[in-house]
């Protein structure tokens, strides 16, 4: 009795076991067009370099393990595997992306597998150059479709020396476009006001040599970059093919802007004139700042940046101290650099929590950050606008004490000065305007040409594409075949008797079977690679790529057997349709080799109108 008691309690522990390390598969409907998150549907597994994506994708259950947040929110992680598995429920075709939202990735290599078979690998991360991204933007995009009943999974090895955290998402393409749309406007608007503000005091520190501003402008426009490097900006803008820029310049402009927040406070603060200590605190950590943008190239990666970070932490704790203490001494500008501070030093202990994986909260490690820099900035600029006030009434007191005789002149000057201001400001109020009527005007007439050239490699009569666009396609494949070793198959197809369908029932008749046989054609090739164009006349020109002699005859035979079959009622008549089709599939070998199976796929094609038509021919030696 004890030995069955034991047995049952050890199946329902082997049953519960596995039941814990089930996976679950995500269901995705045509009419859910919000963003997904995939983690909860996500498992990961550490990296063992001697398997392959076949050996990864057979690791039994127990070794995947749940995807949380605990997991990637670490900076230098070891090379880790992430899987997930989606499942089409519906009837339709449906088009997602997945989106990794983490632009500083080093390298990641997607698997996609349909129905446990590898149907695509597409490598990615900001150690290679931006144009060689499957979708150019920002963050890492992959495109593809879900059939009805298809099973896809998703392996993406994951390396990288900064942050490992993976934000996992999956987007409609309304609402990838809607996110895209609104990051882009967000993110814009930021980096626009931070340039404007550092241009702006760049200007003020060239015209009045001022240091202070000399050293805000240089810590906005580090600040700037910094925002741009962190969203993917610059990569994508300022250096695309150098990602050895890319991943050395978020090290470089830490230290640099650490360095120049330093500078700018020990001048703002006035720490020269009202504690000494605190000054040689700010050029000490200047100094420092300065070495490590020096030794930033020579660091590794993982190490520098968990160091910068801690440097980031300790410097914004320095200049809060240092706030404080000239605040309780009574100094004007410490109370309102004392609460710009105080912003930036909760959004940096927030984003440094975050990347050392000491705290987990739903959103992009670098948004605190970027808010409480966003908040500081401008209270800044407040304290600076403050100081050039004060020091500007300073000397107006000693203008009119020296020279009242020039009041009057003084204040005429600056009304005039006011008036031009305004005038300025209206010009340029309507040089906006019209700026934005002749973006507004170049966006619409840039539509109007796309579509004017989707137009142009379109068939009118039949909807399918013409011959400039099957000529430029051809080209295209023959080029990836011969790169690849892969066969390519051409099916050259022509009406039986279509003359004399336009002899006895019109010319109407003749272009509605035109159109019922493209339907057909567009019907029966299921894969988008697939190209069906009209040739000519009643000549239709098919490209299969990646598709063997065996493949290109199956598929050539079922459209002859879909077109004998297919109705055609005209007038009351039935009108029976049927083709000849010609075939030749071979590895282009050199540039001339795609015309030369475009000439055997049309030499096949006359072989099977002599044999009889309603016939299928493969090109052989025999023809040739």
């Amino acid at each position: 009795m004890a030995k069955s008691w034991c047995w049952l309690l050890l199946s329902i522990i082997t049953s519960a076991l596995q039941l814990a390390h089930a996976e679950v598969v995500l269901a995705i409907d045509t009419n859910e067009e919000r963003g997904l998150n995939l983690s909860q549907w996500a498992y990961y597994t550490n990296d063992i370099p001697e398997l392959n994506i076949q050996q990864v994708s057979r690791l039994s259950s127990s070794r995947w393990q749940k995807l949380t947040p605990d997991v990637t929110n670490h900076v230098g992680k070891p090379a880790y595997w992430v899987k997930f598995t989606l499942y089409n429920q519906t009837p339709d075709i449906v088009r997602r992306f997945i989106s990794i939202e983490n632009p500083h990735i080093d390298k990641l290599d997607l698997y996609h597998l349909v129905n446990d078979t590898l149907y695509k690998q597409i490598a990615m991360g900001d150690s290679l150059p931006f144009d060689q991204r499957p979708i150019i933007n920002n963050n890492f995009l992959y495109p593809f479709e879900l059939s009805q009943d298809q099973m896809h999974s998703f392996y993406i090895r994951v390396e990288t020396q900064g942050s490992a955290n993976l934000p996992l998402n999956l987007y409609s393409p309304n609402e990838l476009a809607k996110r895209t749309e609104t990051q882009s406007l967000t993110h814009g608007f930021q980096l626009g006001a931070l340039t404007a503000i550092g241009l702006f005091s760049l200007f003020i520190a060239i015209t009045t040599g001022s240091f202070s501003y000399s050293y805000y402008s240089g810590y906005v426009l580090s600040v700037t970059l910094l925002v741009a490097t962190l969203h993917g900006f610059a990569f994508r803008f300022l250096w695309p093919n150098w990602p050895h820029v890319q991943q050395l310049m978020l090290l470089l402009l830490i230290p640099l802007t650490i360095m120049f927040a330093l500078l700018f406070t020990e001048k703002v603060l006035q720490l020269k004139y009202h504690g000494v200590r605190l000054l040689r605190m700010c050029r000490y950590g200047a100094a420092i700042a300065a070495l490590m943008v020096i030794i930033t190239p020579f660091l590794d990666y993982s190490v520098a940046l968990v160091s910068y970070i801690s440097a980031v932490l300790i410097s914004s704790v320095l200049l809060m101290v240092i706030a404080i203490i000239q605040s309780l001494k009574g100094h004007k500008l410490a109370k309102l650099f004392t609460l710009a501070w105080s912003g930036l030093l909760v959004g940096s202990f927030i984003t440094a929590s975050m990347y050392l994986g000491l705290l987990h909260l739903p959103i992009a490690h670098q948004t605190p950050l970027m808010m409480g820099l966003s908040f500081e900035i401008v209270f800044m600029a407040a304290i600076l606008a403050i100081r050039y006030n004060d020091e500007r009434k300073a000397k107006m007191r000693i203008q009119q004490e020296a020279l009242k005789q020039a009041e009057h002149l003084r204040q005429s000057r600056e009304e005039s000065l006011r008036m031009e201001a305004q005038s300025n400001e209206k010009l340029e109020q309507m040089v906006q305007e019209r700026t934005l009527e002749l973006e507004i005007a170049l966006r619409e007439l840039n539509e109007a040409n796309q579509k004017l050239t989707e137009q142009t490699t379109i068939d009118s009569l039949t909807g399918v594409k013409n011959r400039a666009a099957f000529d430029k396609r051809l080209q295209a494949e023959g080029r990836l075949s011969r790169r690849q070793q892969t066969p390519m198959a051409i099916l050259m197809l022509d009406i039986d008797r279509f003359k004399s369908i336009n002899d006895n029932h019109g010319h109407l008749a003749g272009d509605q079977c035109l159109r019922l046989i493209a339907q057909a054609l567009k019907a029966k090739l299921k894969r988008p690679a697939d190209l069906v164009s009209r040739f000519g006349g009643e000549e239709f020109a098919i490209i299969l790529p990646n598709t063997a002699q065996d493949g290109a005859l199956q598929v050539a035979e079922s459209i002859r057997e879909a077109i004998d079959e297919l109705p055609l009622s005209w007038d009351n008549q039935t009108i029976p349709l049927t083709v000849s089709i010609g075939v030749c599939a071979e590895v282009v070998e050199d540039e001339d080799h795609t015309q030369l199976l475009l000439d055997h796929a049309d030499k096949a094609l006359y072989q099977a109108k002599n044999e009889g038509r309603n016939k299928v021919v493969l090109f052989g030696s025999e023809e040739e």
